[in-house]
């Protein structure tokens, strides 16, 4: 005969002994909701927004919506290669932000930053004038503008609907 002890129940089923089932717990790695930041509090980030913008912080705080506070936040402003013809590498800069506040629909992706290589600069990219890198940043996006415009009226003469064009645009 073995022996059983109070806390053992020979194999039965708690619900047939009366007593709830003990529930399992998850492992963190199957949160996907805002909890998931908790690790990442007071640690150093890259968030990648929705409008193209990239900015390197440190959260702070955040809440249930994934609205972010980052400190001391930068945003690092690229230029491709090859946009211009004497610049074989592409160029960024670091725009001091300060204290900035990132509504949680607007993040597209984060990811912690390691603090060994933080101060490498990213692989074929060179570090320039914050001014001539925004400008240079302006120009390509207001380029990249145009082409889009000329590509949606030129798909609306082939009988194409795209987003706006239901719209009357003013």
């Amino acid at each position: 005969m073995e022996n059983l002890t109070i806390a053992d129940n020979g194999g039965i089923p708690p619900q047939a002994l009366g007593r709830p089932p003990q529930l399992q717990q998850l492992p963190a790695q199957m949160f996907t909701t805002a909890a998931q930041l908790l690790d990442l509090t007071d640690k150093k980030l890259m968030v990648a927004l929705r409008d193209g913008r990239r900015l390197l912080g440190i959260l702070r705080s955040w809440d249930q919506f994934a609205n972010l506070v980052l400190q001391s936040t930068k945003e690092r402003v690229f230029v491709p290669p090859g946009t211009a013809p004497s610049q074989p590498r592409g160029l960024y800069a670091d725009i001091e932000r300060g204290i900035f506040l990132v509504r949680g629909e607007n993040v597209l992706l984060l990811g912690e930053i390691d603090l060994d290589r933080d101060d490498d600069p990213p692989p074929g990219y060179d570090l320039a004038d914050a001014e001539l890198v925004q400008t240079l940043a302006k120009q390509i996006k207001r380029d990249e503008k145009t082409k889009e415009k000329a590509k949606t009226k030129k798909l609306a003469t082939l009988g194409f609907e795209g987003e706006n064009l239901g719209e009357t645009l003013l």
